[in-house]
């Protein structure tokens, strides 16, 4: 119940703070870099060394690339069909192919399963979202916006990730089975407990509800893809079709149920992807996904047990 009552007063002090003056314009930049290279890196070496390496692990990591991977077809399907212009199409690759599973995936799954759905998040998030935006997310982007990126430049984008880096550390760790002494791993962990916070801080104040009427159709299509097919798609294959019903699968599901990633769109903003769209993406995208990840979260329970 905390952990609900935390989600929603972040929520809100975030919305609230956007009116008084004396915060300043970067102030969302500057949360968003603190979790980016110091909460985010933190958890990865805290929880990534404790996990055991097992076949398991590739379907929490599979979820952003199927996710991703669904979204690029789909929309440079429609993109053809309907002649859309390379900039639309882009944007609606990203924002709708990257889900918010760690701003606002930790606290809810911290929520509704505790410290142990976070072993999961941690690979759905980092070997999945985070590496998908580094790489593909950045080629993407940098295709549809008509910029030139050679393969090195991405590649130093990738290596300048900060969560991303962390991932390889903490990935070799588990590999060499090694972990930190208790002391630093103990100090890692009370750093990733500020994720939470801070990022649904970040969140509320970065909420705007401006709507462009050209866009709202385009708004509608991805947003339904996002929090409506994308989690049908992932509940049908780990649990219809590998009949998985454990706690990672309901873990999973939701996490495919979250809204678009403030990062995400970020991106497809600063290539000149449509940076409206991608903004009420995010916008109505992190309000709306409470009731429908609600919604998922009774169907995951009443299905998965």
């Amino acid at each position: 119940m905390s952990s609900i009552i935390l989600l929603f007063l972040c929520l809100f002090i975030g919305i609230a703070i956007q009116r008084i003056k004396n915060f300043p314009k970067n102030t969302a930049t500057v949360l968003n870099q603190y979790i980016l290279f110091v909460a985010l890196p933190a958890m990865a070496l805290h929880y990534l060394p404790k996990i055991k390496l097992s076949w398991d692990l590739l379907l929490p990591a599979s979820v952003a690339w199927i996710a991703f991977g669904l979204s690029f077809l789909l929309f440079n399907f429609l993109g053809k069909i309907y002649n859309w212009s390379k900039k639309l199409t882009g944007c609606l690759i990203i924002t709708s192919g990257l889900g918010n599973t760690s701003f606002v995936g930790i606290p809810i799954i911290q929520a509704l399963y505790g410290e142990e759905g976070l072993n999961t998040l941690i690979i759905v998030d980092l070997p999945g979202t985070f590496v998908v935006l580094s790489t593909v997310g950045v080629l993407v982007a940098t295709m549809y916006s008509n910029q030139k990126g050679t393969g090195e430049s991405i590649l130093k984008k990738m290596f300048r990730f900060p969560p991303l880096l962390a991932f390889l550390v903490g990935l070799t760790m588990v590999l060499f089975q090694i972990d930190f002494p208790d002391a630093l791993s103990t100090t890692f962990k009370q750093l990733s407990a500020t994720i939470s916070p801070v990022a649904l801080i970040s969140v509320g104040y970065q909420l705007k509800f401006k709507t462009y009427g050209k866009h709202f159709k385009f708004l509608i299509l991805g947003l339904s893809f996002q929090l409506i097919i994308l989690p049908f798609v992932i509940l049908a294959l780990f649990y219809f079709l590998l009949g998985k019903t454990d706690l990672a699968t309901k873990v999973c599901i939701i996490e495919a149920a979250m809204a678009p990633m403030i990062t995400g769109a970020i991106l497809a903003s600063t290539h000149g992807l449509k940076p409206e769209l991608s903004n009420m993406m995010v916008g109505y995208g992190i309000p709306l996904s409470f009731i429908t990840i609600a919604g998922w979260y009774f169907v995951v329970e009443f299905l998965l047990g």
